[in-house]
């Protein structure tokens, strides 16, 4: 078995499923190249009693020949193809009923691609659970897809047969800090952290695309290759990407691109303007799925009703491919060329902040507000008011304080200087005064670089730096 790098918490549920003293039905969902198959695949593989996995775009003929290989690979041989889905379950059933393991684990993976239209394959997969393994006590079923949206409604919150019937359902989320700094050390890279979030704010935490890093190459060299040079395996990705989770793909693609041009997000009415949309339940399905999918994160801005949400793209990804994968044209030293570029410092910018608000749990540690329920908020000033102060991180605390919070990235450490150091006072003294709070409010930095003292960080409250977003 080939290491498993971070998913502690993970593995700890899923072994804990193996235990069970009865039958357990678990959905393991989450973002594409997330990393789902290789955690089940390498956790049970001398365990697997059955695995397949979805053909993308086969169709019911083409499953059904796949389904019928993997149960002869199993060991089941010298058997007839099933004529539909109820008959390849009873086949599957044979087969668990001649193991002699303690524990039946079964593996269907991208199950979405083996529900094909008119094929009943759900019905015979809630007859399979219903009427044969959930009856027994040594059933494993685990079933996947990076399909998010089709997890969601046709397993968790599924109607008929299959109502209530998932025993545990786990998340997979893209790797922290610390986990790919774990990551990269396992493959023997010497990089240091800073590095580390420089490739995080280009990658996010996708295992897939981190796998894909070249030792001995610096981060520079690394995004070149995998963008922009010949060849360039993650040029292409976008469209792949979102074809491959959604029908109407181009639909979705309209939403990302209109969050991907405002960095401090859209409501949803801003939207509709955007993409010219209607506003019905056609976009509010678009809009479940890309965060379900984690492409995109919607959150209340502070004092205000939950009709007032923000959308904002949190796709590391999908905002590098925006900001300069689309427009890159052939050149293979492209990312080189546009370091230290207002465009580059401009994306930085944004893509820490982003950085940042997937760490906020590690901002809390750091804080020593670990056990403090909090709310976590953006911000900004009605229209009319001081020029429209806008605070990306609020984090409001169960103690009566609440962080307001300026991330900041930079390669050497940040100086507060006079002209910033009076912006910082305005924006303290607008929130104050609009928001009419009376809690305690903490000026927060979270820096990648450090905070340079001078006469004027006597300003900030309360500083992060990025090891803290490391520690957890």
């Amino acid at each position: 078995m080939r290491a498993i790098v971070g998913r502690d918490f993970e593995k700890e549920e899923l072994e804990s499923f193996y235990k069970s003293e009865v039958s357990e039905f678990v959905a393991v969902y989450g973002r594409r190249r997330v990393g789902k198959t290789f955690l089940i695949r390498e956790l049970f593989r001398d365990r697997m009693e059955f695995y397949l996995t979805g053909l993308a775009n086969g169709g019911f003929s083409e499953q059904m020949v796949n389904f019928n290989l993997a149960l002869r690979e199993a060991g089941l041989k010298d058997l007839p193809l099933a004529k539909n889905w109820i008959y390849a379950f009873q086949q599957l059933r044979t087969l668990i009923e001649k193991s002699r393991k303690k524990k039946k684990v079964i593996f269907l993976d991208e199950m979405p691609w083996l529900d094909t239209p008119k094929s009943k394959f759900l019905s015979a997969l809630e007859h399979f659970w219903n009427s044969w393994a959930s009856g027994r006590n040594d059933i494993l079923l685990i079933v996947c897809g990076s399909s998010t949206s089709w997890i969601t409604d046709k397993l968790l919150n599924n109607k008929g047969g299959l109502h209530n019937r998932i025993t545990h359902q786990l998340r997979l989320e893209p790797f922290t800090l610390k986990e790919c700094a774990a990551y990269v050390k396992s493959l023997k890279f010497t990089w240091s952290q800073h590095q580390v979030a420089e490739c995080y704010m280009a990658l996010g935490g996708i295992p897939y695309y981190w796998s894909l890093l070249k030792k001995g190459r610096s981060v520079d060299q690394n995004l070149d290759h995998l963008f922009f040079g010949a060849n360039a395996r993650l040029k292409d990705e976008y469209k792949n990407l979102y074809a491959a989770l959604f029908k109407n793909s181009d639909r979705y693609m309209q939403v990302v691109e209109a969050l991907s041009k405002k960095s401090c997000g859209l409501t949803r009415q801003e939207i509709v303007e955007s993409i010219e949309e209607s506003s019905g339940g056609g976009l509010t399905k678009i809009l479940d799925d890309l965060e379900n999918c984690g492409f995109i994160r919607s959150f209340l801005a502070f004092n205000k009703k939950s009709r007032d949400r923000i959308f904002q793209l949190s796709d590391f990804y999908t905002l590098f491919y925006f900001r300069f994968v689309r427009r890159s044209g052939k050149d293979k030293n492209y990312w080189k060329s546009m370091l230290d570029t207002t465009q580059h410092r401009a994306w930085a910018g944004y893509a820490f902040e982003q950085l940042c608000t997937m760490h906020v749990d590690q901002m809390k540690n750091a804080l020593g507000i670990a056990g403090v329920y909090c709310n976590v908020y953006s911000w900004r000033s009605p229209a009319g008011t001081d020029k429209g102060t806008q605070i990306d991180l609020i984090i409001e605390r169960n103690d009566n304080v609440i962080n307001l919070c300026e991330m900041k990235f930079s390669v050497n450490p940040f100086v507060i200087n006079k002209k910033y150091a009076d912006e910082l006072r305005n924006k303290f003294g607008t929130f104050r005064s609009v928001t009419n709070t009376k809690k305690s409010v903490f000026l927060t930095f979270v820096s990648s670089s450090g905070l340079a003292q001078n006469a004027h960080s006597g300003i900030i409250q309360c500083e992060i730096e990025l090891k803290d977003l490391f520690a957890m």
